[in-house]
């Protein structure tokens, strides 16, 4: 059963075209879709754990998009993310989320903020901080990894606790920081993840509702 969601989100969302996908990306999404289907025919949620190096911008975009997915489809799954090293969630990655519909509050301020980001009124907020992928606050075992960037993905060949681990690189948005372009890219990076995370959810509920 689908969640109700804020209407821009669900906008948002319902925009996606699945046409733009690529033979390559569609490539590195399929073993995730399987994956996700066998789980849940076995009658177990989806966990997942968004992983890049800093855990500021890409892992964050991936865990939102793909709760908000999950929360459009009625699929149960919990998004989380994380780094292999802790800094900050980038302002313009909130900004980004906020402008494509979430409903973002900010629980902490600091060095490294911590923000409660709502996909809908009666949905459970997303929690959004950076932090190291094996945080206590992030399930320890039984998570499907997914590697955002390079980085992360290479140095990182076992994620410990993963139950599944997949590499899903983006180009990282922070190559337009402080440019005319930066909202732009970012935009772009946010409509990219979005339309991968519904195709996967999409593809999972097709085939198992």
């Amino acid at each position: 059963m689908k969640n109700e969601l804020f209407p821009d989100l669900r906008h948002y969302l319902e925009a996606s075209d699945f046409e733009r996908l690529t033979p390559e990306r569609l490539s590195l999404l399929e073993p995730i879709i399987a994956f996700g289907r066998e789980e849940w025919a076995a009658g177990r949620s989806l966990v997942l754990n968004c992983i890049c190096t800093h855990n500021s911008r890409r892992s964050h975009l991936t865990q939102v998009w793909a709760q908000a997915a999950a929360d459009y489809y009625g699929i149960p799954l919990t998004a989380y993310s994380g780094g292999t090293e802790a800094t900050a969630l980038y302002p313009a990655i909130l900004e980004t989320l906020q402008a494509a519909g979430f409903h973002c509050q900010t629980l902490a301020k600091g060095e490294n903020p911590i923000y409660a980001l709502r996909t809908g009124p009666n949905t459970i907020p997303i929690i959004g901080f950076s932090k190291r992928y094996e945080h206590t606050f992030n399930p320890q075992t039984g998570f499907i990894a997914l590697m955002t960037c390079s980085s992360a993905d290479e140095g990182c060949p076992i994620v410990l606790g993963a139950k599944a681990r997949f590499p899903l690189r983006y180009i990282d948005p922070k190559q337009a920081d402080g440019t005319p372009e930066q909202a732009a890219v970012y935009a772009e990076r946010c409509r990219q993840i979005a339309t991968e995370m519904m195709y996967v959810m999409s593809q999972i509920q097709k085939q198992l509702r």
